[in-house]
């Protein structure tokens, strides 16, 4: 109590608390009726700090060449993203939807390519024999000429696709020691509904085209010599 007198007495303490008792009752009330219980979650349209974890030596990554990857996500998604020594990504975003976009594109920038996985992929280079289709920062994939228009032959890449079309695909083949991965469309009838280990057996068979190993110009190798598209990231 903030009382500018000499003395409390007894009676005007006990009135006080008696008073604040009243108040703080007569609040509850009414936030109970609005709401009787803490909520699960934030609302999505609440603002939110998010965290994420990554193994050090992929900080080159997320950060790119000149800060130019991770100025890109932060314009993309509006948030800010931190990012220590130990790997540790602090993600602060306006809403929820925002921040769990971004959570989830980080953490696919991250992931190494595995069999079986699905990618919203862009064409960045066409061939004689194929297009190189983009899964993620630093990692393409190749979709061989037998496989861009499904069930139908063509006699050159750009029949079906062309530099900057987007596309979903699956990856069929990693082949780390030669560093190549094969895709193929995820709507190709021929591995719709098939495990991982299907499509393994299906590369396996020489049914994947996978098609000669050539990675695309400019991008031919990384700083340690890797071929792009080797399902390592490059830093």
């Amino acid at each position: 109590m903030d009382i500018k007198i000499s003395g409390v007495t007894f009676d005007i303490l006990s009135d006080a608390l008696t008073q604040a008792h009243e108040a703080r009752k007569f609040i509850l009330g009414k936030m109970a009726a609005v709401i009787d219980a803490p909520r699960q979650a934030l609302s999505q349209y609440a603002p939110r700090i998010e965290k994420v974890q990554i193994d050090p030596s992929q900080i080159g990554l997320l950060i790119g060449k000149g800060g130019e990857t991770i100025r890109g996500l932060c314009e993309e998604y509006e948030s800010q993203i931190d990012v220590n020594d130990d790997g540790q990504v602090l993600i602060y975003s306006a809403n929820g939807e925002l921040a769990d976009a971004l959570v989830e594109r980080i953490r696919t920038m991250m992931k190494e390519v595995e069999v079986g996985d699905e990618y919203l992929g862009k064409v960045v280079k066409t061939t004689a024999f194929g297009a190189f289709i983009e899964l993620s920062k630093g990692t393409d994939g190749l979709l061989h000429i037998s496989n861009v228009s499904p069930g139908k032959r063509v006699e050159t890449v750009e029949e079906a696709l062309n530099k900057g079309d987007e596309l979903a695909v699956r990856v069929v083949e990693v082949d780390r020691e030669r560093g190549r991965i094969g895709v193929r469309r995820a709507d190709d009838p021929e591995i719709a509904g098939k495990s991982v280990e299907e499509l393994v057996a299906l590369a396996s068979s020489g049914n994947g085209d996978r098609g000669p190993r050539r990675p695309r110009e400019g991008a031919g190798a990384g700083r340690n010599g890797g071929p792009r598209g080797s399902g390592r990231p490059r830093h």
